[in-house]
């Protein structure tokens, strides 16, 4: 990989985002050598696909208090969020499943 393509430290998101804008034609070609060389590795790249993406609109006071509670756990915020939604929706769908059984419980009781 490139030395100018190497982790940096950007003392903002929006200083980081207009230096990956600029990098796109290099970072295209660095990918297309690796491809070429076979040396491609296993990042983001060659998982995307793999994990489906999708955009949500958070409160600012939701993304901060994700922010808050990730760094406590040493979790990038979207990471913590990603575990907190996923913990959610088991709990609920466990929720719904007892709520079955309890249902057909009291029904079989009713006969």
């Amino acid at each position: 990989m490139r030395e100018d393509f190497r982790k940096k430290n950007f003392k903002s998101e929006e200083d980081e985002a207009n230096w990956w804008d600029q990098q796109q034609d290099g970072l295209a070609e660095e990918f297309e050598r690796a491809a070429a060389e076979g040396t491609l590795g296993h990042g983001t790249a060659a998982r995307k696909g793999a994990t489906p993406t999708t955009t949500i609109r958070l409160a600012a006071e939701d993304i901060q208090l994700a922010r808050s509670q990730a760094e406590r756990r040493g979790l990038k915020y979207q990471t913590y969020l990603k575990m907190v939604i996923h913990q959610a929706l088991r709990q609920e769908e466990g929720q719904i499943s007892t709520a079955r059984i309890s249902g057909k419980s009291r029904a079989s009781r009713h006969r």
